[in-house]
């Protein structure tokens, strides 16, 4: 009996340093992903007029050839701000992959069927994820400043990314009125626990490669 007691109490022991760790590495995140996006995120309808030329539309699910509540609404965002004249790029960054549902090709045609012009539309077909998204958006299409599109629970961890690749951002939440409860409980819950923790891993990787990347750069143009 008294092993016993003692094999629980290292368990309870034990369980209780687990969740107090998983705690703190979700705050941390939490507040590194707060901290990088302080004073960058705007809602849609306060766009400024100053705002930045380059948009980047974050992917989300579409099936049958249809945008999902998620990613439709982030692309209303970037049609308004086209019509406004407050963009004039727009890139669609997703998974174009056949098993993910073609996600770039079903927003641009979304886009396009909205009146944006195909001359305004730049695809990404492997933004597989938002550090991926801010990756190639700094190293393959030579972005140095963009106004994100996402919604709430993501938007901090967009721009914190894209910031930490050297781009100027700045984050524009888009609404998501027909997104379910569940779904958007769902979205926080793997937003704090998972994705949130992961990008500080992404973040810190990424400033490291930016740097080498911008030294070379001063390098190859030395005189």
């Amino acid at each position: 009996m008294r092993i016993r007691r003692t094999v629980r109490r290292r368990l309870r022991a034990a369980f209780l340093l687990a969740a107090l760790a998983v705690e703190t590495l979700v705050a941390v995140a939490s507040l590194w992903m707060v901290a990088g996006s302080r004073g960058r995120v705007a809602d849609a309808a306060d766009l400024p007029d100053d705002a930045l030329r380059t948009m980047i539309v974050l992917g989300a699910k579409v099936e049958d050839g249809q945008v999902g509540d998620y990613v439709g609404a982030r692309l209303d965002v970037a049609v308004a701000a086209f019509r406004s004249g407050h963009v004039e790029r727009v890139i669609v960054s997703g998974n174009d992959a056949d098993d993910a549902g073609n996600e770039v090709r079903v927003m641009r045609a979304y886009l396009e069927a909205q009146g944006i012009p195909a001359s305004a539309l730049v695809d990404d077909p492997l933004g597989v994820n938002t550090n991926a998204t801010c990756r190639r958006a700094a190293t393959v299409y030579g972005v140095t400043s963009a106004v994100i599109v996402t919604q709430d629970f993501h938007v901090a961890r967009a721009v914190t990314l894209c910031r930490a690749w050297g781009i100027e951002a700045w984050g524009v939440i888009a609404p998501c009125d027909h997104c379910s409860l569940l779904s958007l409980i769902r979205n926080q819950l793997r937003e704090a626990l998972a994705s949130r923790p992961r990008a500080v891993l992404d973040s810190l990787t990424a400033r490291r490669r930016s740097a080498v990347i911008q030294t070379s750069d001063r390098l190859i143009r030395r005189p």
